[in-house]
């Protein structure tokens, strides 16, 4: 009977101690066994500070697209992505990362003027401009595949996703695409960030 109720007491020890792990997003086939890495990249931020992936290295961030004069989805986005911001106030293992889809038109000052409207921590919130081609290049399949184009008749002349895409300390995607303008999808964000921190 001892020996029945230490097994039982075991296996429920090992239960409550299995941690939950996000999954990984492998969107190509890399043919190492490894996942999927976002690649290397260099952009500019608003206080012409040069950001790349060794910038980021060892950190968990969030990545967004946007452009400042986006009369449709990028509001609402950006509020969001203030809030989960918010809510990780001061960690210094979390970053966040927007990327101008309109660095013709949003300069450093422009990006800047922005992110004070916003109540960013820029510190850990960085807002990057780069060349068009750079830009889209990471927005898509060389990078996030996150869908991006030019369309006349879309707000603002660009047609773009609202998702935030979640990267571990390795540059892996981690967890699902989480729509920016949907509050709870964005809760989602905050609990599988949570989760990611204790991994």
């Amino acid at each position: 009977m001892k020996k029945i109720i230490f097994a039982l007491a075991l296996v429920s020890l090992l239960v409550s101690c299995e941690t939950k792990t996000l999954p990984y997003i492998d969107l190509r086939e890399t043919g190492t066994g490894k996942h999927y890495t976002i690649p290397a990249f260099s952009f500019e931020n608003w206080d012409g500070q040069t950001i790349t992936n060794e910038t980021l290295k060892g950190k968990i961030y969030v990545a967004d697209f946007f452009f400042t004069s986006c009369p449709g989805i990028c509001p609402v986005m950006q509020n969001q992505m203030a809030r989960v911001q918010k809510e990780f106030e001061g960690n210094p293992n979390i970053y966040f990362l927007s990327h101008s889809l309109d660095p013709d038109n949003d300069s450093k000052e422009v990006l800047k003027s922005y992110a004070e409207r916003l109540g960013a921590d820029t510190k850990s919130w960085f807002f990057v401009r780069g060349s068009e081609e750079d830009i889209y290049k990471m927005a898509g399949q060389g990078g996030y595949f996150i869908p991006v184009e030019k369309n006349k008749d879309a707000p603002g002349g660009i047609d773009h996703s609202g998702r935030f895409i979640l990267v571990d300390k390795s540059g892996n995607i981690r967890g699902k695409y989480y729509e920016g303008t949907d509050e709870e999808s964005v809760d989602q964000l905050i609990d599988d960030l949570k989760t990611l921190l204790e991994e």
